[in-house]
Protein backbone atom coordinates (compact mmCIF):
# COMPACT_ATOMS: atom_id res chain seq x y z
CA UNK A 1 0.00 0.00 0.00
CA UNK A 2 1.33 3.32 -1.38
CA UNK A 3 1.52 5.99 0.89
CA UNK A 4 2.57 9.46 -0.30
CA UNK A 5 3.34 11.96 1.97
CA UNK A 6 1.10 15.16 0.66
CA UNK A 7 -1.96 12.22 0.71
CA UNK A 8 -1.03 11.12 3.99
CA UNK A 9 -0.71 14.57 5.76
CA UNK A 10 -3.94 15.85 4.06
CA UNK A 11 -5.38 12.94 5.71
CA UNK A 12 -4.29 13.51 9.03
CA UNK A 13 -5.40 16.77 9.27
CA UNK A 14 -8.57 15.28 9.71
CA UNK A 15 -7.85 14.28 13.33
CA UNK A 16 -7.52 18.18 13.99
CA UNK A 17 -11.46 19.26 12.81
CA UNK A 18 -12.81 15.62 13.63
CA UNK A 19 -14.39 17.61 16.62
CA UNK A 20 -16.34 19.63 13.83
CA UNK A 21 -17.74 16.44 11.78
CA UNK A 22 -18.41 14.20 14.68
CA UNK A 23 -21.61 14.26 16.69
CA UNK A 24 -21.33 15.86 20.31
CA UNK A 25 -24.40 14.49 21.79
CA UNK A 26 -22.93 13.69 25.16
CA UNK A 27 -21.10 17.51 25.29
CA UNK A 28 -24.28 18.99 27.46
CA UNK A 29 -23.24 16.63 30.21
CA UNK A 30 -19.69 17.68 30.69
CA UNK A 31 -19.18 19.10 33.73
CA UNK A 32 -18.63 22.62 34.32
CA UNK A 33 -15.37 22.39 36.35
CA UNK A 34 -12.69 20.81 34.15
CA UNK A 35 -11.09 17.45 35.51
CA UNK A 36 -7.65 18.07 35.71
CA UNK A 37 -6.36 16.05 38.56
CA UNK A 38 -5.55 12.95 36.10
CA UNK A 39 -4.13 12.85 32.44
CA UNK A 40 -4.93 9.82 30.24
CA UNK A 41 -2.69 8.54 27.37
CA UNK A 42 -4.07 7.76 23.94
CA UNK A 43 -2.77 4.80 21.85
CA UNK A 44 -3.57 2.52 19.44
CA UNK A 45 -4.36 -1.43 19.24
CA UNK A 46 -2.66 -2.32 15.91
CA UNK A 47 -5.92 -4.16 14.47
CA UNK A 48 -7.04 -0.80 13.30
CA UNK A 49 -3.99 -0.98 10.85
CA UNK A 50 -4.18 -4.91 9.96
CA UNK A 51 -3.81 -3.82 5.93
CA UNK A 52 -0.71 -2.12 6.72
CA UNK A 53 2.79 -3.22 7.01
CA UNK A 54 4.76 -2.74 10.37
CA UNK A 55 6.97 0.17 8.77
CA UNK A 56 3.26 2.04 7.36
CA UNK A 57 2.29 1.56 10.79
CA UNK A 58 5.37 3.03 12.42
CA UNK A 59 5.13 6.35 9.92
CA UNK A 60 1.14 6.63 10.48
CA UNK A 61 1.11 6.69 14.26
CA UNK A 62 4.32 8.98 14.08
CA UNK A 63 2.23 11.65 12.25
CA UNK A 64 -0.82 10.67 14.39
CA UNK A 65 1.44 11.37 17.40
CA UNK A 66 0.96 8.28 19.13
CA UNK A 67 3.24 6.67 21.00
CA UNK A 68 1.59 3.63 23.10
CA UNK A 69 0.82 0.91 21.28
CA UNK A 70 0.07 -2.85 21.47
CA UNK A 71 0.51 -5.14 18.68
CA UNK A 72 -1.84 -7.66 16.89
CA UNK A 73 -0.11 -10.27 15.66
CA UNK A 74 -0.31 -8.96 11.92
CA UNK A 75 2.71 -6.50 13.11
CA UNK A 76 4.42 -9.14 15.40
CA UNK A 77 3.89 -12.66 13.89
CA UNK A 78 3.49 -16.04 15.75
CA UNK A 79 5.43 -17.67 13.27
CA UNK A 80 8.61 -15.25 14.16
CA UNK A 81 12.17 -16.34 15.00
CA UNK A 82 13.44 -15.30 18.04
CA UNK A 83 15.71 -13.30 16.38
CA UNK A 84 12.76 -11.68 14.22
CA UNK A 85 10.99 -10.57 16.95
CA UNK A 86 13.38 -9.03 18.82
CA UNK A 87 14.47 -7.24 15.29
CA UNK A 88 10.90 -5.75 15.48
CA UNK A 89 10.84 -5.20 19.07
CA UNK A 90 14.03 -2.98 18.66
CA UNK A 91 12.95 -1.18 15.26
CA UNK A 92 9.83 -0.31 17.01
CA UNK A 93 11.92 1.33 20.32
CA UNK A 94 14.03 2.94 18.04
CA UNK A 95 11.62 5.41 16.29
CA UNK A 96 10.45 5.90 19.92
CA UNK A 97 7.52 3.99 20.71
CA UNK A 98 6.71 1.77 23.27
CA UNK A 99 5.29 -1.62 22.40
CA UNK A 100 2.98 -2.11 25.66
CA UNK A 101 1.21 -5.04 24.73
CA UNK A 102 0.47 -7.54 22.35
CA UNK A 103 -3.08 -9.07 21.33
CA UNK A 104 -5.57 -10.83 21.32
CA UNK A 105 -3.93 -13.74 21.93
CA UNK A 106 -6.29 -16.78 22.25
CA UNK A 107 -5.24 -19.13 24.14
CA UNK A 108 -6.60 -22.85 23.09
CA UNK A 109 -4.66 -25.26 24.76
CA UNK A 110 -1.44 -25.73 27.32
CA UNK A 111 0.83 -25.51 24.55
CA UNK A 112 -0.27 -21.90 23.70
CA UNK A 113 0.42 -20.73 27.01
CA UNK A 114 4.00 -21.94 27.20
CA UNK A 115 4.26 -20.34 23.51
CA UNK A 116 2.61 -17.20 23.84
CA UNK A 117 4.01 -16.32 27.02
CA UNK A 118 7.47 -17.19 25.26
CA UNK A 119 7.26 -14.89 22.29
CA UNK A 120 5.68 -11.99 24.85
CA UNK A 121 9.10 -12.44 26.85
CA UNK A 122 11.37 -12.49 23.65
CA UNK A 123 9.40 -9.32 22.23
CA UNK A 124 9.50 -7.32 25.24
CA UNK A 125 5.74 -7.13 26.26
CA UNK A 126 4.65 -5.99 29.43
CA UNK A 127 1.29 -7.28 28.85
CA UNK A 128 -0.20 -9.78 27.10
CA UNK A 129 -3.98 -8.77 25.73
CA UNK A 130 -5.84 -11.77 25.47
CA UNK A 131 -9.06 -14.29 25.70
CA UNK A 132 -7.99 -18.05 27.31
CA UNK A 133 -10.48 -20.74 27.77
CA UNK A 134 -10.97 -21.17 31.29
CA UNK A 135 -9.59 -24.01 32.16
CA UNK A 136 -6.22 -22.56 31.05
CA UNK A 137 -6.49 -19.87 34.13
CA UNK A 138 -4.32 -21.67 36.19
CA UNK A 139 -1.55 -22.29 33.93
CA UNK A 140 -1.52 -18.63 32.89
CA UNK A 141 -1.80 -17.72 36.74
CA UNK A 142 1.55 -19.92 36.93
CA UNK A 143 3.35 -18.19 33.51
CA UNK A 144 2.11 -14.60 34.94
CA UNK A 145 4.29 -15.26 38.02
CA UNK A 146 7.22 -16.89 36.07
CA UNK A 147 8.04 -14.46 34.07
CA UNK A 148 6.00 -10.81 35.58
CA UNK A 149 4.00 -10.09 32.19
CA UNK A 150 0.31 -9.20 33.26
CA UNK A 151 -2.37 -10.62 31.18
CA UNK A 152 -5.50 -8.22 30.52
CA UNK A 153 -8.55 -10.67 29.82
CA UNK A 154 -10.26 -8.97 26.16
CA UNK A 155 -14.02 -9.45 26.68
CA UNK A 156 -15.63 -9.68 23.11
CA UNK A 157 -19.71 -9.52 23.44
CA UNK A 158 -22.86 -11.34 22.69
CA UNK A 159 -21.26 -13.86 20.29
CA UNK A 160 -18.49 -15.44 22.66
CA UNK A 161 -19.70 -17.60 24.86
CA UNK A 162 -16.27 -17.40 27.20
CA UNK A 163 -15.75 -13.64 28.04
CA UNK A 164 -18.51 -11.68 26.84
CA UNK A 165 -18.47 -9.39 29.79
CA UNK A 166 -16.30 -7.40 31.94
CA UNK A 167 -18.24 -9.17 34.49
CA UNK A 168 -17.35 -12.68 33.39
CA UNK A 169 -13.88 -12.16 33.00
CA UNK A 170 -13.90 -10.41 36.63
CA UNK A 171 -15.48 -13.32 38.33
CA UNK A 172 -13.01 -15.85 36.75
CA UNK A 173 -9.86 -14.20 37.77
CA UNK A 174 -10.94 -12.01 41.04
CA UNK A 175 -9.69 -14.72 43.12
CA UNK A 176 -5.81 -14.99 40.70
CA UNK A 177 -2.77 -13.65 40.78
CA UNK A 178 -3.31 -9.59 40.71
CA UNK A 179 -1.64 -9.33 37.22
CA UNK A 180 -4.36 -11.15 35.51
CA UNK A 181 -7.15 -8.22 34.97
CA UNK A 182 -8.94 -6.76 32.36
CA UNK A 183 -9.22 -5.30 28.99
CA UNK A 184 -12.55 -3.59 29.16
CA UNK A 185 -13.47 -3.40 25.08
CA UNK A 186 -16.10 -0.95 25.31
CA UNK A 187 -17.89 -1.15 22.26
CA UNK A 188 -18.68 -4.99 22.71
CA UNK A 189 -19.65 -4.16 25.94
CA UNK A 190 -22.37 -1.53 24.80
CA UNK A 191 -23.44 -4.23 22.44
CA UNK A 192 -24.46 -6.06 25.55
CA UNK A 193 -26.46 -3.12 26.37
CA UNK A 194 -24.10 -2.54 29.19
CA UNK A 195 -22.79 1.26 29.87
CA UNK A 196 -18.99 1.30 29.57
CA UNK A 197 -18.43 4.28 32.25
CA UNK A 198 -20.53 1.68 34.77
CA UNK A 199 -18.50 -1.28 34.22
CA UNK A 200 -15.05 0.69 34.04
CA UNK A 201 -15.75 2.00 37.55
CA UNK A 202 -17.55 -1.30 39.30
CA UNK A 203 -13.95 -3.11 37.63
CA UNK A 204 -11.54 -0.71 38.57
CA UNK A 205 -9.04 -2.62 40.83
CA UNK A 206 -8.66 -4.83 37.86
CA UNK A 207 -8.64 -3.13 35.17
CA UNK A 208 -5.02 -2.84 32.94
CA UNK A 209 -6.05 -1.67 29.43
CA UNK A 210 -9.21 -0.13 27.30
CA UNK A 211 -10.29 -0.74 24.13
CA UNK A 212 -12.13 2.48 22.65
CA UNK A 213 -14.26 2.39 19.79
CA UNK A 214 -17.86 3.86 18.88
CA UNK A 215 -20.99 1.89 17.95
CA UNK A 216 -23.81 2.84 15.63
CA UNK A 217 -26.70 1.10 17.45
CA UNK A 218 -26.86 -0.62 21.20
CA UNK A 219 -27.81 -4.05 19.84
CA UNK A 220 -25.54 -7.25 19.46
CA UNK A 221 -25.40 -6.42 15.83
CA UNK A 222 -24.18 -3.45 16.40
CA UNK A 223 -21.30 -2.26 13.99
CA UNK A 224 -17.70 0.00 14.39
CA UNK A 225 -18.15 3.60 13.13
CA UNK A 226 -16.00 6.55 13.70
CA UNK A 227 -15.67 7.67 17.22
CA UNK A 228 -18.22 10.27 17.97
CA UNK A 229 -20.40 9.38 14.61
CA UNK A 230 -22.38 6.43 17.05
CA UNK A 231 -24.52 5.74 20.04
CA UNK A 232 -22.03 5.38 22.88
CA UNK A 233 -21.36 8.50 25.36
CA UNK A 234 -17.64 8.69 24.61
CA UNK A 235 -17.34 11.53 26.90
CA UNK A 236 -18.88 9.93 29.97
CA UNK A 237 -16.49 7.15 29.36
CA UNK A 238 -13.73 9.77 29.23
CA UNK A 239 -14.47 11.00 32.69
CA UNK A 240 -15.13 7.70 34.18
CA UNK A 241 -11.56 6.79 33.47
CA UNK A 242 -10.30 10.16 34.83
CA UNK A 243 -12.18 9.76 37.84
CA UNK A 244 -10.74 6.05 38.93
CA UNK A 245 -7.43 7.77 37.66
CA UNK A 246 -6.64 4.71 35.20
CA UNK A 247 -2.93 4.63 34.71
CA UNK A 248 -2.91 1.94 31.22
CA UNK A 249 -3.97 3.22 27.65
CA UNK A 250 -6.45 3.84 25.73
CA UNK A 251 -5.94 1.51 22.77
CA UNK A 252 -8.34 3.05 19.69
CA UNK A 253 -9.51 0.49 18.12
CA UNK A 254 -10.96 1.79 15.25
CA UNK A 255 -12.16 -1.47 12.94
CA UNK A 256 -14.17 -0.45 10.18
CA UNK A 257 -12.43 0.28 6.51
CA UNK A 258 -9.43 -2.11 7.50
CA UNK A 259 -8.19 -1.00 3.90
CA UNK A 260 -8.44 2.50 4.49
CA UNK A 261 -8.02 2.83 7.61
CA UNK A 262 -6.30 6.47 7.97
CA UNK A 263 -9.36 8.80 7.58
CA UNK A 264 -11.27 7.30 10.40
CA UNK A 265 -8.96 6.27 12.85
CA UNK A 266 -7.77 10.34 12.37
CA UNK A 267 -11.11 11.65 12.89
CA UNK A 268 -11.34 9.18 15.65
CA UNK A 269 -8.00 10.61 17.33
CA UNK A 270 -9.20 13.78 17.03
CA UNK A 271 -12.48 13.03 18.65
CA UNK A 272 -11.08 11.71 21.71
CA UNK A 273 -8.42 14.51 22.28
CA UNK A 274 -11.37 17.14 21.87
CA UNK A 275 -13.79 15.19 24.42
CA UNK A 276 -10.43 14.94 26.88
CA UNK A 277 -9.29 18.48 26.26
CA UNK A 278 -13.04 19.61 27.11
CA UNK A 279 -12.87 17.30 30.13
Amino acid sequence: MNLSRKGFIKTVGLATVGLGTSSFSSTKELPEKKLNDHQLTVGLASYTLRKYSLDELIEIVQRLDIKDVAFKSFHLPYESTDEELRYIRDKVKARGLNLYGGGVIYFKSADDVETYFNYAKTAGLKMIIGAPNHELLPAIEKKVKETNIKLAIHNHGPEDDIFPSPKSVYDKIADLDERIGLCIDTGHTFRLNLDPAAEIKKYKDRLYDVHIKDIDEQIPEGKNVEIGRGKMDIANIMRALKEIKYSGILGIEYEKDGNQAISGLSESIGYVRGILSML
